[in-house]
């Protein structure tokens, strides 16, 4: 299950649970619409309550991120899986973003307010 919350210029994830592919759909979906009409966004998830992802869900992240090259400013993840550290790192190869993995949510919002 995820939560999705959007600010201006900024659209917020936090994943409960498993990740699906019909949660990343809807993720999709609203950062569609804020690049639409804001341009590049930050984006935060929260992973630090996830506890799986399904493997679709990695392909459709993979294609997601290289369709959106240029659409992110800053990219923060709050995790302390390891699996999910890489898996921010290696998607930082396709976005034209700063991409930082942080272990406390309270960081990483403020690495993202600080400009």
């Amino acid at each position: 299950m995820i939560v999705i919350d959007h600010q201006p210029s900024r659209v917020s994830v936090s994943v409960f649970g498993e990740f699906t592919l019909g949660d990343y759909k809807e993720f999709e979906e609203v950062v569609n619409f804020k690049v639409k009409f804001e341009g590049p966004v930050d984006l935060y998830f929260d992973l630090s309550q996830m506890a799986d992802l399904t493997i679709d869900v990695a392909w459709e992240e993979i294609k997601f991120s290289r369709a959106h090259a240029n659409d992110f400013k800053r990219v923060a993840v709050v995790t302390e899986s390891q699996w999910v550290t890489w898996s921010a790192w290696l998607s930082q190869t396709f976005v034209n973003a700063d991409v930082e993995v942080f272990t406390n949510a309270d960081e990483a919002k403020a690495w993202l307010d600080s400009e």
